[in-house]
């Protein structure tokens, strides 16, 4: 459900919504569980996203349905502080260049699945956590339509259709965080 590396970055699936406070109610949801099991803190932490920006604060209902919220980064900083945690790093939505960073760095949403659905166009990221706690992301990007389809004929130009794919690609917004690496 979640894993907190050397007591400073917490990785989970979705996020901290309402019912979420503490690393130990995590490690307090018994195991093995179900939806209906698990109750309101298996929903936050599988299901709970980012506001649209770090502008938007506090709960809101999420437009992924009923029951469900997304949180500001005035929730990630107090969850941080809480806990003692540098960051939380979470996966559960498709962002466009793999990863994103949200609450002025202390969150980042990593998506490792290029071209999500066969529709999304988007690149996958993977991430390498250093020493010293710094990370870094690294970029995969998608199979061109090409790649894909064994019966195409003649060559294509990967080099062009990388640079392409990254045009028509709109950018991470830059957050500045010392715990990233350049």
């Amino acid at each position: 459900l979640a894993a907190v590396i050397e007591d400073k970055v917490c990785c989970m699936h979705g996020g901290i919504g309402p019912s979420i406070e503490t690393i130990e109610q995590i490690d307090q949801l018994e195991r093995p569980c179900s939806m209906e099991s698990g109750g309101l803190e298996l929903m936050d932490l599988l299901w709970s996203d980012p506001t649209e920006n770090d502008s938007v604060e506090g709960l809101r209902p999420n437009a992924r349905g009923p029951g469900l919220v997304t949180f500001g980064p005035d929730r990630v900083k107090q969850f941080c502080e809480n806990n003692g945690l540098q960051m939380i790093v979470r996966a559960h939505e498709c962002v466009m260049d793999g990863f994103e960073r949200f609450a002025q760095g202390q969150l980042l949403t990593l998506f490792s699945a290029t071209n999500y659905c066969g529709t999304a166009n988007n690149a996958g990221a993977i991430l390498v956590l250093g020493r010293d706690l710094t990370l870094y992301p690294k970029l995969i990007h998608p199979l061109p339509p090409e790649a894909m389809d064994s019966a195409s004929p003649g060559e294509f130009d990967h080099a062009l259709w990388m640079q392409e794919i990254n045009r028509e690609r709109p950018p991470t917004p830059p957050r500045k965080n010392s715990f990233f690496g350049n």
